[in-house]
């Protein structure tokens, strides 16, 4: 992609927001244990993330970088943040970035807000914050410890600029009228006006108004799988800026409830299981670094004028019917045989539960089960045919 491409390699390459970016490097000069960390205000696709990455390159730091979703309960901040904010000569000289930090509110939020705030009072490295917004009640809390410098759209004049240098350097051309027509709609995001470029100079312009930045994951499986040239999908896939797990989830559930050939559902649920694999190292080892990769594994699932369609469940409908009404039922007879075998109840049911149906169904053994349960394994018997 060429937002990746030509992504800038130092701070003075950047486009706009010089008096932020000015900041943010004499706060870096400054920076002594203490000092109170940063919150990037502004919204998408205008730096934030690239500043925190060139920053972190040009005063000698390893940014460990981080999202809501991994500081949004108060355990998961003290697993991630306490081994660096408490090892620092072992684990190099660390900065850390949280993105999205006005994301970690809400109902799922554990302790996150509180945790993460103590954190901030006393800082014991450079830490900066990124929100796309600051305006809520909620993000009042962070905005008390942290110092905010705003980041404003870019100026049509600067995008126009920037845009013209990277059409040079692709030895690409585009119409005055297209140029004006992206630079509008882009609305000073630079990310997403570099993937409308690429998408008319590349041929695929599509008929909707709205930038691909907006694309919902409904909306990007099926304009994947129905696009029709590889660098087609590999745009709309780029766009479907989701969270990681989800994207992957949605393309497998997709996938196993479709009409495709046996050859094709296998050689697709091999590019997920990849898929899968490259993100589980990712959350285990921190690696954020390694996300870049995701679309290039997920765009192997390509093929052109296949029947796939977005899904959101990965078994049939008669199927989950049947879990929804003898749900109870189940749970109850996995919590006693969990009981039985000293194991979690969840465990059971993913890995003991679908082995002891197919047992009892092929007539393997003779169960012991009390006469109570009999009827229970009956409607298990039931959900699996």
């Amino acid at each position: 992609m060429w937002s990746e491409k030509h992504r800038p390699q130092s701070i003075s390459e950047m486009v706009g927001n010089e008096e932020a970016r000015a900041a943010i490097v004499e706060w870096f000069a400054k920076w002594k244990k203490g000092t109170k960390p940063l919150l990037l205000v502004g919204p998408p696709g205008i730096g934030k993330t690239t500043i925190a990455n060139l920053s972190a390159k040009q005063f000698g730091y390893d940014m460990i970088g981080l999202n809501a979703s991994d500081v949004r309960s108060k355990a998961q901040i003290n697993d991630i943040l306490s081994p660096v904010l408490g090892n620092v000569s072992v684990l190099g000289t660390p900065m850390i970035f949280v993105d999205e930090v006005d994301g970690i509110h809400g109902r799922s939020d554990y302790g996150g807000t509180e945790a993460l705030i103590n954190i901030l009072k006393e800082p014991t490295v450079p830490m900066i914050l990124a929100a796309n917004s600051d305006s809520s009640d909620k993000m009042k809390s962070i905005k008390k410890v942290t110092k905010s410098i705003v980041f404003r759209p870019i100026p049509p004049r600067l995008l126009c600029l920037y845009l013209e240098n990277i059409i040079k350097k692709e030895g690409a051309k585009i119409s005055p009228g297209s140029m004006i027509k992206v630079i509008d709609e882009s609305r000073g995001d630079i990310r997403s006006m570099i993937n409308m470029t690429q998408s008319m100079v590349t041929g695929f312009n599509p008929s909707t108004e709205k930038s691909f930045e907006t694309l919902n994951i409904e909306d990007g499986i099926n304009a994947f799988f129905k696009s029709n040239t590889l660098d087609e999908a590999r745009i709309v896939l780029y766009s479907m800026q989701i969270d990681p797990r989800e994207k992957i989830n949605a393309f497998y559930s997709s996938i196993v409830t479709s009409s495709i050939s046996s050859d094709d559902m296998q050689n697709m649920l091999q590019v997920v299981s990849e898929a899968d694999i490259l993100y589980g190292k990712i959350m285990k080892n921190q690696e954020w670094r390694l996300l870049r990769y995701l679309d290039a594994i997920l765009i192997k699932l390509y093929k052109k004028d296949t029947s796939i369609r977005y899904n959101k469940f990965n078994l049939s409908w008669p199927l989950l019917n049947r879990l929804r009404w003898d749900g109870k039922n189940i749970k109850a007879f996995a919590t006693v045989m969990a009981k039985h075998m000293h194991i979690s109840r969840s465990t059971f049911g993913t890995f003991y539960l679908p082995y002891l149906l197919f047992c009892l169904k092929n007539k393997q053994f003779d169960f012991p089960l009390e006469e109570s349960f009999g009827d229970l394994v009956e409607k298990e018997m039931e959900l699996i045919k």
